[in-house]
């Protein structure tokens, strides 16, 4: 069965890197047609475009701060100008931390709650207006929102806020046939020599039930099967990509 992307328009915020650029990619791949938000990586944003110019499409890469207004609407009207709609939302961008609450001082929560919420919602309400009825919004959140983790209150608190707004969501725009879910991931390998050192990593995958850790690409596969087709009876769900934490 076809996942149904074939032509969909789909907006990807946090675009250009780990999990936003696989989704991005496999969209692409898949016969969508592909904007994708980044804010200040200009490397990682000038090879995402030539991997999407050689695929084909019509993609765009749009530089924009999706934690302000100016940025959100920016993002809405880029999808109004090259596609005239949206069929797709994947609200990806985010950011990790980790502070232990005595030294978690206000800016910082705010950074993270900024990233990791509030773009969220100033996204979607800036493309209500482009949202094509029956368009699907997928939000990438974290395993952390339901087991938390010491040191993680701010990043643990942003990522189960968004359970609430996907859930409430799901319900104000059902009327339209929008749906709305999360995708839940758990440590997510990025295989770029970045994050723990191998022993952490191989302690995390030993705490899996698959004895391994999640790469990006299996994150955008889930994000791919609630954009499309397979999932249009699925809303307001959780969706854990976290190989059995």
């Amino acid at each position: 069965m076809n996942i149904g992307l074939r032509d969909r328009r789909a907006l990807v915020t946090g675009g250009t890197r780990g999990v936003g650029r696989e989704v991005a990619l496999a969209v692409a791949r898949a016969g969508g047609r592909v904007v994708a938000g980044y804010h200040r990586d200009e490397t990682a944003a000038k090879e995402l475009a030539a991997e999407l110019d050689a695929i084909g499409g019509g993609h765009r890469v749009v530089r924009a701060d999706a934690t302000t207004e100016e940025g959100a609407e920016l993002l809405a009207a880029r999808c109004r100008e090259a596609f005239d709609g949206l069929d797709v939302l994947v609200n990806n961008l985010g950011v990790d931390a980790s502070a232990g609450l005595a030294e978690l001082g206000h800016e910082e929560w705010t950074r993270v709650l900024d990233a990791n919420l509030t773009s969220m919602y100033l996204v979607t309400r800036a493309a209500l207006g482009v949202l094509a009825d029956g368009a699907s919004i997928v939000n990438v959140g974290s395993s952390l929102a339901q087991r938390g983790a010491p040191g993680r209150a701010h990043y643990a608190a942003s990522k189960a806020a968004v359970l609430g707004l996907t859930s409430s969501l799901s319900k104000e725009l059902g009327p339209r046939g929008i749906r709305v879910n999360t995708v839940l991931p758990g440590f997510v390998d990025k295989r770029d020599g970045g994050g723990p050192p191998a022993p952490i990593r191989e302690r995390l995958a030993g705490m899996t039930a698959l004895r391994r850790l999640a790469g990006p690409e299996d994150v955008a596969g889930v994000v791919l099967f609630l954009a499309g087709d397979l999932s249009r009876a699925v809303t307001g769900a959780a969706v854990p990509a976290d190989c059995g934490v």
